[in-house]
């Protein structure tokens, strides 16, 4: 497989390429080590593509993280405190757990705990390879991305998907690089407020 197209949000990929240059080049080769062909197996149950065989997202990812775990990306949580006053989430939002637990329940609040968890984590670089539907990609840029780099856990988020040329062949109907995109851009240039890049592939 092969990198088509990448955006860097935030100066995202110029972080990576000045202080974790070899994470980039890490990524690339997981990425061109990847024979799609190979994962083209799901027959098509849909009206229309009845037989076809589509690239499978299942066995693509479990590939990804093969290749990943590999070369020492690992999964990665964040812990936090949570609470139904507003106030205080903003109050506590950047504090550790353990001073965000303290101050939600010295305020008479009931502090809830909560996580969030990214697939691959290495040298404070987060990746989310989403070759699943469309919406788990909005949860990984504007939820788990966000979440780790208020954590201070990492410096750039990753988010891997399909470019449409791909997606069109796929089961499941994932996302595709040309809408991420657009969905990134009409939040305007500081949204959401974490370094990224999104990166399209295709065999």
């Amino acid at each position: 497989m092969r990198i088509v197209e990448y955006y860097s949000h935030l100066n995202g990929w110029e972080h990576i390429q000045v202080h974790k240059h070899h994470l980039w080049t890490e990524i690339e080769q997981v990425i061109s080590s990847i024979d799609a062909s190979k994962h083209r197996d799901k027959e098509s149950q849909e009206q229309g593509t009845m037989g076809k065989l589509l690239y499978a997202p299942k066995s693509l990812n479990v590939e990804f993280k093969r290749l990943l775990n590999a070369h020492g990306w690992k999964e990665q949580r964040t812990t936090y405190w949570i609470t139904k006053n507003q106030k205080l989430i903003r109050k506590t939002l950047t504090l550790s757990a353990d001073e965000q637990k303290r101050m939600i329940q010295e305020s008479g609040e009931v502090a809830l705990r909560s996580y969030n968890q990214t697939d691959f984590e290495k040298d404070r670089v987060a990746i989310e390879v989403q070759m699943g539907k469309y919406t788990f990609v909005a949860f990984d840029l504007f939820v788990k991305h966000m979440a780790f780099f208020v954590r201070d856990v990492i410096d750039v988020g990753i988010e891997i998907v399909p470019m449409k040329e791909m997606q069109a062949e796929m089961a499941s109907g994932p996302a595709h690089y040309e809408g991420c995109l657009y969905d990134l851009l009409r939040q305007g240039r500081s949204t959401p407020a974490v370094p990224l890049v999104l990166i399209g592939i295709a065999p």
